[in-house]
């Protein structure tokens, strides 16, 4: 058969790519066209991002993707999740989207439990408690009496305002309203008492559609400037790591998944929302997946802060590959200091390598001076968080968890791989690396029929990508240095 293919957009944080799927029923392959950075840009000390630069950026991987004499079926947007945009009643984007990270959430987290506590909140959301979640975002708006609030029309996640500049269509992909905590997983649609509670209209939410859903072709305007007259635009999960979870190679039901970027998404799948005490004290979230599943995870800094560190490196004139990052931690000895890769003080540093520096100092530990040191400490510290994380999720899936499959970028990091065989004890199953684009592209698949459910999406996964393999090693020393890094971090 002629292979069918799909056009993929993800976005991130750093950077985002349109790729190509090709599908010829049994195997899946992925080609890059367009690869674009992305930054949040700070103005009067706010940071945002560049909508409208994102956007022409996916215009261009839509040419690209004439230029090189591809025709494909429909194309998909993911993107990171909590940023969203608010349009006004003339289908106009009114302002520059907030970066998550932005300073104007400080403070209104715990502000918001005073007059909704903290047990209220994760009943009615069953979301992890995050300075950068949406709703306080919404809140601060709310509270800085922002005139974008009285004047929105419609709320939209990021990946949902690139698909109505595409279509016009104006809704939210489950999987991404439900990194929000603005989300009723037990309701099914918006909490719309604890919105307004806050003051945030719920009349700027709009229709909830779930992953594969097919808005419709691409508007005229976007038909004429990239020569893809007629291509049809379908939501996948459009949460990114939504669609990394689509597309774990899993086998059976003892298995946990770890989505390592940016951030590390560590969880296990479900049928249904997970919201109990043990749920809310382990600060577990519930977001949506493909197939009427629920993401039962954590959100752990992940590589973010190895990320910072070798951007500071650079512009201290050393320019470091991350192969030579992690070449420098494999040759500095072991469990020298620990931290959490958690902690505030590594949200947004403005010089990680002294916020690590600074952890270690103030919690009594050696002072890891060079580069390779500082990149072992991050290692270790994010292998032993995914140990704790995983120790957590056990409990909640009440029986045991065999394997972790770690997809994504940090599926390429076989040293971090191997850290974490060895503070999990569990067998560590890496790859696929492009899980995210995979994802997308075969939800788009499913959405036209040529694959059948996500049971179907992990065959093909399974036959199309080489995966490695690590198994647990030197575990008495690693359970040691595990006790360590608790008591050198917790308190």
């Amino acid at each position: 058969m002629t292979d069918l293919q799909y056009l993929a957009f993800d976005l991130g944080a750093s950077g985002g790519r349109a790729l190509i799927g090709s599908f010829d029923g049994n195997r899946l392959r992925l080609d890059e066209l367009h690869r674009f950075p992305n930054a949040m840009v700070r103005v009067h000390g706010h940071l945002h991002w560049d909508a409208l630069r994102l956007y022409s950026e996916i215009l261009q991987g839509m040419r690209r993707c004439t230029q090189d004499g591809y025709r494909p079926i429909s194309m998909g947007i993911d993107t990171w999740g909590v940023d969203f945009a608010l349009t006004g009643p003339n289908r106009t984007l009114l302002g520059n989207p907030y970066a998550y990270r932005d300073p104007h959430t400080e403070g209104v987290m715990n502000a918001a439990f005073e007059r909704v506590s903290k047990e209220t909140i994760f009943e009615q959301t069953g979301i992890q408690f995050m300075p950068i979640n949406t709703l306080y975002h919404l809140i601060a708006l709310v509270r800085a009496e922002s005139p974008l609030i009285a004047m929105a029309d419609r709320f939209l996640m990021m990946p949902d305002l690139f698909n109505f500049f595409l279509t016009g269509v104006q809704a939210v992909e489950f999987s991404n309203a439900t990194t929000t905590q603005c989300y009723d997983p037990r309701a099914g649609g918006w909490a719309v008492s604890l919105l307004e509670t806050f003051g945030i209209p719920a009349r700027i939410m709009p229709e909830i559609i779930p992953p594969g859903t097919i808005l419709g072709p691409i508007l005229p305007d976007a038909a004429d400037e990239t020569g893809l007259d007629g291509l049809t635009v379908v939501a996948p999960a459009t949460h990114d790591t939504g669609s990394a979870v689509a597309a774990v190679p899993s086998d059976g039901e003892d298995w946990a998944y770890l989505s390592s970027g940016t951030w590390s998404l560590m969880g296990i799948e479900s049928l249904t929302p997970i919201i109990d005490a043990d749920a809310l004290a382990f600060n577990m979230t519930n977001e949506g997946g493909v197939g009427g599943t629920f993401r039962i995870l954590k959100n752990i800094a992940g590589l973010w802060l190895i990320q910072e560190c070798r951007r500071m490196w650079i512009r201290e004139g050393d320019t470091l590959s991350y192969d030579d990052i992690v070449a420098q931690a494999e040759q500095t000895p072991p469990f020298t200091a620990f931290v959490d890769p958690d902690a505030p003080a590594f949200l947004n540093p403005p010089h990680m390598p002294d916020a690590i520096r600074d952890f270690c100092r103030q919690n009594g530990q050696p002072i890891p001076e060079t580069k390779g040191q500082v990149a072992r400490v991050i290692f270790e510290s994010l292998a032993f968080k995914y140990r704790l994380v995983l120790d957590q999720l056990t409990a909640l899936h009440g029986k045991p968890i065999t394997v972790l499959h770690v997809v994504g970028g940090g599926a390429q990091n076989r040293l971090l791989c191997q850290f974490t065989a060895n503070a999990t004890g569990v067998l560590v199953v890496a790859g696929p690396v492009e899980a995210t684009a995979v994802g997308n592209v075969l939800v788009q698949a499913m959405a036209h029929g040529a694959v059948a459910d996500v049971a179907q999406i992990r065959d093909v996964v399974r036959r199309s990508f080489p995966m490695g393999t690590y198994t647990p090693e030197d575990r008495n020393t690693w359970e040691n240095a595990y006790t360590r890094f608790r008591s050198k971090t917790e308190t």
